[in-house]
This record gives C-alpha cells, sequence and structure tokens, in this order.
C-alpha cells in the first residue's frame, strides 16, 4: 500500500479570487512506514501573497522570484502523487487548489485527466480527527499534543514540515506505529513479543522496598489535603482502598 502525505501553502485563501499554491511538501508510506523519499518545491506563483498568508508561512515575492513555476514542476509531481492514497489535513483546500493550478496548465485541454481526485485516492485526516475526537480541537498542532507528536520546530507553517508532523500523527491516530494507543500493526506485535521474550525475568524477592520517612508521608498528606481543596474533596488516592503491607 502507497500513501503520500500531502500539504500546501499558498498566496491567500480563496482559490477563486485567482489565488495560487507557493509550496508543496509531500512525504511517502509504504505499508504504514515512512520510506525517506519525498517531494519538495518552492512555486513562483506569479502574482502577490497576501500579508496574512506571509505571516503565516513567511514566504515572500523576492523569495519565490527565482523558482520555477507550477507548469515546470507539474511533471515530477504527478509521477510522484500517482495511483497513491493522499493524505491530507483539510483536503478540500490543498485539492481545491491542486486542481485549479491542473487546469491552468497550458496543455490542460489535452491532459487524460482534469482533477487530482481522477489519478488519486483522498484520504482527509481532518475529517477523520474529528470523527474520532468529536468535539473536540482537531487542527494539526491540537492533534501533535494529543499523540505526542514533536512540532516545536513549527514556529512558521511549512509544507515539508508539516507534511512529515502529519505523517507521525496520521499512524498514531489510525493504530499503526504506536503501541501507546493500543492498535499497533501485526508487525509491531511481534516485534514487541521478541523484545519481551529476550529480557530476563525480574526475581521480586530480591528488590529492595524503600519506604517513605514520616516528614515525606506528613508531605504528602498536606498535598492531598490541598488538592481535596480544589477538588470538592474528590481526591482520587484518598478514594481508593489501600491494600494492607
Amino acid at each position: 500500500m502507497r500513501q503520500v502525505v500531502l500539504d500546501t501553502e499558498t498566496t491567500g485563501l480563496e482559490v477563486a479570487d485567482g489565488h495560487r499554491i507557493v509550496e508543496i511538501g509531500a512525504v511517502e508510506l509504504i505499508n504504514r512506514r515512512l520510506t525517506g523519499r519525498n517531494f519538495h518545491k518552492y512555486i513562483n506563483p506569479e502574482r502577490d501573497i497576501d500579508d496574512g498568508a506571509k505571516e503565516v508561512h513567511g514566504i515572500t515575492e523576492a523569495f519565490l522570484d527565482d523558482k520555477p513555476r507550477f507548469a515546470d514542476i507539474w511533471a515530477e509531481l504527478y509521477a510522484f502523487l500517482r495511483d497513491s492514497e493522499l493524505v491530507i489535513h483539510n483536503a478540500p483546500f490543498d485539492i481545491g487548489f491542486l486542481n485549479a493550478e491542473i487546469s491552468w496548465l497550458p496543455d490542460s485541454g489535452s491532459l487524460e485527466f482534469s482533477c487530482v481526485e481522477d489519478f488519486c485516492e483522498i484520504t482527509d485526516s481532518l475529517s477523520l480527527a474529528r470523527r474520532m475526537h468529536p468535539g473536540q480541537k482537531n487542527s494539526l498542532d491540537a492533534l501533535c499534543r494529543r499523540y505526542m507528536v514533536d512540532n516545536s520546530q513549527r514556529d512558521l507553517h511549512g509544507a515539508l514540515l508539516d507534511a512529515e508532523i502529519l505523517a507521525d500523527v496520521f499512524l498514531l491516530m489510525t493504530g499503526g506505529q504506536a503501541h501507546m494507543f493500543g492498535a499497533a500493526s501485526d508487525q509491531d506485535v511481534l516485534e514487541t513479543n521478541e523484545l519481551a521474550a529476550s529480557i530476563p525475568p525480574i526475581n521480586t524477592e530480591k528488590l529492595r522496598v524503600i519506604r517513605a520517612r514520616p516528614e515525606e508521608i506528613a508531605a504528602h498528606q498536606e498535598m492531598l489535603d490541598l488538592l481535596d481543596n480544589h477538588s470538592d474533596g474528590k481526591t482520587l488516592w484518598r478514594r481508593l482502598k489501600v491494600r494492607p503491607s
């Protein structure tokens, strides 16, 4: 199974206003594992970039002045995307821009397809996240926090960085790569079992038990009192039955 996780940056929000793509980033997954192959291009949109868009991605007209046009990179992009499952966060936005760029190609009338959906299957990770986490924030940053994916380098949006982050989030969200979320793949389970079998058993009779000192117990009780005050007496530790030692 081949999947491509993709993101774009644009000159503005509305393709109907003639806004265009300025950056495309995509990473490849084969059988739900990153292959190291990616696609990354900056694109000269041949128009101004909205100030709001610049604040999001930091890309300027001057930076893009010597970059290729979409028509120049299209053949390479098509070869990378074709016959894959495209995973995109808020897919209608990116697909709308890609389809518009395809329609503006000089030879668009001679192409055997008119839109991305003709040669790719589309999966919208935002729609998936909303079904899995209804009523919660499901932006890419929110999902990074939920699935503990490091996005500390994401000061500005960048197509390739966001595609790499989304790939990590998507794999965790769909249960294929992380044991901690309880839905590991068969290969992951096999590797975990092999690792567990290689660890020698622990002789618990020889473990040293270090008990808390009286002052530590008193400090713990003070903390529980504080938690009680802030939780209307619902401190979990005091509600649990303590087994006799």
